[in-house]
């Protein structure tokens, strides 16, 4: 594991080359760590005296920039780990965050909790200029444009700045409700993108005007599921407010209708393998399938579930939709004729399915429970595999086929990932999570499990006899 911090991880990067991670910590550390091997490259950066906020690399990966809330920022030697002069003083309160300029000339800019914006010289230290002024509130992310000519701002003052380095005036950029905690130019330097505690991910034209481009608003609910179209050019989401929208993600706008039908919250969407269908589960315990270019229902609403549907998935041919329910039972429906296939599926779960998917060759089906047990089912026949894969102790959130289709992941309230060979039902436990484990998948080689957790780091491990971890990433 990327382990050696007596405390937590507060921001990571990646080498330009790829082959390390540079890491900092509230232990005032700064780590570089080889992925190879997932070892420290063996001694910490030593020299702040308070917690360290934010690491980057240099563009050509010779030198690694730290702020801190000691008000200081530092440049560090990557191979040797020692400090390249003194501290960049300049700063009144705590260095939220800090990035190299993309050109290699050795510019960095920073910001901080006194509300500014620093640009400084990466070889002597000195400011270059005054400090930018003109947020009312702690600075939290910056950027540079491609061109370096241009640093985007984002503050808790709810407002984007975009700054002039050469005369060191900006522009304002309101429309966040909320803390903005993330700023970023595209690659050709005419947009800025944002995120915000207002949920709404936006996106500006870095123009004269810098008026906002657009938002991927619509709804009047929380969003409670999203998912992509195969070719990666749409995102259909769901919401408590009973619809489903597709999203055109070269434009940034709804289709311009939202797909209505359902009588209760939302949950679970999916594009069929094809993107021509979408289907949607609901609290109105239906399925339904909607055509992705008209927004209308293909033919009437699945009906079967006595509770709430709260996972969804289409087979890999494209032909059937299987649903899961908080009535325990598992449902495969013809996509053509909306029909249940055969007897739902109850000789197994306790309690409400979670998570549920096909098999990548189409022939089984797996489904994860809030009675703590994994089910396999014959995806023609609805008959269970064996007995319930038993070994969680809290709800099954997520599960996965391997790609052979020999093994099954899952994903637990326990903070426990287990890996299960089906032929013997005999699971392996994958225990290094400190919370909750919400999401897993296999690699396409099936060599190789990722995690994700409420303890933040994405986990990577092993599918081999021992199922050691890998390596984590935090």
């Amino acid at each position: 594991t990327l382990e050696g911090y007596q405390g937590f991880v507060t921001s990571v990067a990646f080498s330009p080359d790829g082959t390390q991670i540079v890491s900092s910590s509230n232990d005032r550390t700064v780590r570089v760590w080889n992925l190879s091997t997932r070892k420290s490259v063996g001694y910490s950066f030593e020299g702040h005296l308070n917690y360290v906020m934010s690491v980057a690399f240099s563009p050509d990966g010779t030198k690694i920039a730290s702020g801190s809330f000691d008000k200081t920022v530092r440049v560090w030697d990557t191979y040797t780990g020692k400090s390249v002069g003194e501290p960049f003083e300049g700063h009144k309160d705590n260095v939220q965050s800090i990035a190299f300029s993309p050109d290699d000339t050795k510019v960095i800019v920073s910001g901080s909790a006194d509300k500014t914006v620093q640009v400084w010289d990466a070889y002597t230290g000195i400011s270059l200029g005054q400090s930018l002024e003109g947020h009312t509130d702690s600075v939290i992310s910056v950027a540079f444009s491609p061109d370096t000519t241009k640093v985007a701002s984002a503050s808790h003052d709810n407002i984007l700045r975009v700054w002039d380095i050469s005369t060191g005036l900006s522009s304002p950029l309101e429309g966040h409700q909320q803390f903005v905690h993330s700023v970023s130019f595209s690659p050709d330097g005419t947009k800025i993108v944002s995120g915000s505690w207002d949920s709404p991910i936006r996106v500006w034209d870095v123009s004269a005007s810098l008026n906002m481009k657009d938002t991927l608003e619509g709804y009047q609910g929380f969003v409670t599921s999203v998912a992509f179209s195969p070719d990666g050019t749409q995102i259909v989401s769901s919401s408590n407010d009973r619809t489903v929208r597709v999203w055109n993600l070269s434009t940034r706008k709804s289709v311009g209708y939202s797909f209505e039908g359902h009588l209760n919250y939302v949950m679970s969407v999916a594009f069929s393998p094809d993107g021509t269908k979408i289907a949607s589960g609901s609290f109105d315990k239906t399925v339904r399938v909607w055509d992705t270019y008209t927004g209308k229902s293909v033919g009437e609403p699945f009906e079967g579930h006595k509770d709430n549907v709260q996972s969804i998935a289409f087979s890999p041919d494209d032909t059937k939709v299987v649903s899961g329910s908080r009535d325990r039972t598992v449902c495969v429906w013809d996509t053509s004729t909306g029909l249940s296939i055969g007897q739902p599926l109850e000789e197994g779960h306790k309690e409400a399915v979670t998570s549920i998917t096909f098999s990548p060759d189409d022939m089984k089906i797996v489904s994860g429970s809030a009675d703590k047990t994994v089910q396999v089912w014959d995806a023609y026949t609805g008959i269970s595999l064996g007995q319930s894969l038993e070994g969680h102790t809290d709800s099954v959130i997520s599960v996965a086929f391997s790609p052979d289709t020999t093994k099954v992941a899952s994903a637990s309230h326990d903070n426990i990932l287990r890996v299960w060979d089906i032929s013997t039902g005999l699971s392996s436990p994958l225990e290094g999570h400190q919370q909750f484990v919400h999401s897993v998948s296999f690699s396409p080689d099936g060599t190789k499990i990722v995690s994700g957790s409420w303890d933040s780091p994405i986990r990577v491990w092993d599918v081999s006899a021992s199922l050691n971890m890998k390596g984590v990433l935090p």
